[in-house]
C-alpha cells in the first residue's frame, strides 16, 4: 500500500506556532490534505505527550490513530551549536527514557516543544542510536539552525555517528542534495515543518511510502530501505519558492550573487540589512559530484492548492473567497493531494476552469517562478497565454517560461504517474 506522510511538524507548545496545532485539528486537516500519516512533533514535551494520549488511540508500538489518521512519535531538538535534528521514536517508553536522559542537558525540555540541548550533534546521534531512535538533520541546508549552516559535511557534524535520513527543507530538492556524494546512501525526507494545521502549511511537503501497513516499524523499514519497503516519491515546494533559496538581504530582500555578497561583507548596501547566503549557493559551495543515485525516488514540485487559487483569483491565501473554491475541490475529489497530483485536467475544470489551468501549468513546469531569498517566500505567476487559452488548447500551447537565476529540472509528473499505476 501507499501512504502520504508528513513527519516533521510542531505543536502549540513550540515558539511561534499556532495555538490551533492540536491533535484533533491535525487529524482533521491531514484528512483534507490527503495525508494518512503525520509526525506528532514535539513529543518530548510532556504536556504534548498527554494531549496525544488523550485524543489518539494506540494501534501498535510507536503508532497512534485519530479518525483514520495515523501518528508517529517525532520531535525536533536543537544542539549546542543551534543545529536542529529530527527524531522518530519506536515507542512512548523510549520517548520517556530519552526525556529523562536529556533533562540534565536542557533547561526547557518540560516546557518548550523544540528543546535546546547542551549536547553536540554526535552525542545526540549516539543516544538515538543506542535506543533505536531514527535521527537525521532537519532542513539540512537552510541558513538558520541547520547542519550546513554550521558544518561542511555530515562527518564533521556527526563524527561518525550513524544517521538514517536527511531532511531536505523547503528551499532544496533531491536533485540539489544529490550534488553532495556523501548523501547518496541516505534516504531523503520532504516534510513541511508546519507551524499551522491549515493545508497550505501542513503537508506542503510530503513523502509517499510504499509499505504493508501504516506503523512505525514499516516506516522504519522504508527509511532504511529494507524488505521492499521504500519511499517512492518526495513531493514539495519548487525549491525556488523557499524563503532561503537564493542569497538575499534579510531586510529588503534584494538578491545578490555570492561574489557580490562577499564583496559587501554580507551587509546590504541598499538598506544596511544582513545578507543571508542562499541554499542554492551553499550547495554549489559543497557540490562534489554530478552523478545521481539510480534508486533515488522522483521529486515532484508542487504548491499548496490554496496558493494556486489565490494566484488565480488575486486574493489572499487566507481569504474566504479562496477557502470557498478550495472547499469545492475537496468536496468533489476528497483531498488536496488528489487535486494537485492525481485528478485529470478535465475533472478539475468542471469545478473551476481557471484553477484547473493553473494546476496543469504547475504539473507541466510552465508557471513563472520568482525565487525567494533572505526570508521571503518565492512567488508563482500564471503566463497570460495560459490564462487566455481554453482547456482543450493547453496541450498544443507553446509557452515560453522566462528563465530565472536558477531553474531546476522538472520531473515529469505524467511520466511518474504513468509508471506508478
Amino acid at each position: 500500500m501507499q501512504v502520504d506522510a508528513d513527519l516533521h511538524i510542531h505543536s502549540r507548545y513550540s515558539k511561534a506556532v499556532s495555538k490551533a496545532m492540536t491533535i484533533p485539528n491535525l487529524a482533521e486537516n491531514a484528512r483534507f490534505k490527503g495525508l494518512g500519516l503525520v509526525g506528532t512533533g514535539d513529543i518530548l514535551n510532556p504536556l504534548w505527550e498527554g494531549e496525544l494520549l488523550r485524543y489518539a488511540e494506540k494501534v501498535e508500538e510507536g503508532t497512534y490513530e485519530r479518525k483514520g489518521v495515523r501518528f508517529l512519535l517525532t520531535a525536533e531538538v536543537e544542539d549546542d551549536r543551534r543545529v536542529h535534528h529530527v527524531l522518530i521514536f519506536p515507542s512512548i517508553e523510549t520517548v520517556r527514557e530519552i526525556r529523562e536522559r536529556l533533562r540534565p542537558y536542557s533547561q526547557d525540555i518540560d516546557r518548550e516543544g523544540r528543546p535546546h540541548l547542551g549536547l553536540s550533534a554526535s552525542e545526540i546521534a549516539d543516544l538515538a542510536n543506542e535506543l533505536d531512535v531514527l535521527i537525521g538533520p532537519a532542513h539540512a541546508f537552510t541558513p538558520w539552525t541547520s547542519l550546513y549552516k554550521e558544518y561542511n559535511s555530515l562527518k564533521e557534524a556527526y563524527d561518525g555517528a550513524k544517521i538514517q535520513f536527511l531532511e531536505l527543507g523547503l528551499s532544496a530538492d533531491s536533485e540539489m542534495a544529490d550534488r553532495i556524494k556523501a548523501h547518496h546512501s541516505l534516504t531523503y525526507l520532504s516534510n513541511s515543518d508546519a507551524h499551522s494545521p491549515m493545508p497550505h502549511r501542513l503537508g506542503r511537503e510530503f513523502n509517499r511510502f510504499e509499505i504493508k501497513e501504516v506503523t512505525f516499524e514499516e516506516v522504519r523499514k522504508a527509511i532504511l530501505r529494507r524488505g521492499g519497503r521504500q519511499i517512492v516519491l518526495n513531493a514539495g515546494l519548487d525549491p525556488r519558492l523557499g524563503k532561503y533559496h537564493l542569497t538575499a538581504c534579510s531586510r529588503c530582500y534584494t538578491k545578490y550573487s555570492l561574489s557580490d555578497a562577499r564583496a559587501f561583507r554580507w551587509k546590504c548596501p541598499r538598506c544596511g540589512g544582513r545578507i543571508k547566503k542562499g541554499v542554492y549557493d551553499r550547495i554549489l559551495e559543497l557540490a562534489d559530484t554530478e552523478e545521481r543515485p539510480k534508486d533515488r525516488p522522483p521529486y515532484l514540485r508542487l504548491a499548496p492548492l490554496a496558493e494556486i487559487i489565490a494566484m488565480v483569483i488575486g486574493k489572499g491565501v487566507g481569504t474566504k473567497a479562496v477557502r470557498l473554491i478550495w472547499e469545492r475541490f475537496l468536496r468533489e475529489f476528497g483531498s488536496e493531494i488528489r487535486v494537485l497530483v492525481d485528478v485529470p485536467l478535465e475533472g478539475l475544470a468542471e469545478v473551476h476552469e481557471e484553477v484547473a489551468k493553473a494546476v496543469w501549468a504547475y504539473r507541466k513546469g510552465k508557471l513563472v517562478v520568482i525565487p525567494g531569498g533572505g526570508g521571503k517566500y518565492g512567488e508563482i505567476k500564471l503566463p497570460e497565454e495560459i490564462r487566455r487559452a481554453g482547456i482543450e488548447e493547453l496541450e498544443a500551447l507553446e509557452v515560453e517560461v522566462p528563465r530565472e537565476e536558477y531553474r531546476p529540472k522538472q520531473t515529469s509528473l505524467m511520466k511518474f504517474l504513468g509508471g506508478a499505476r
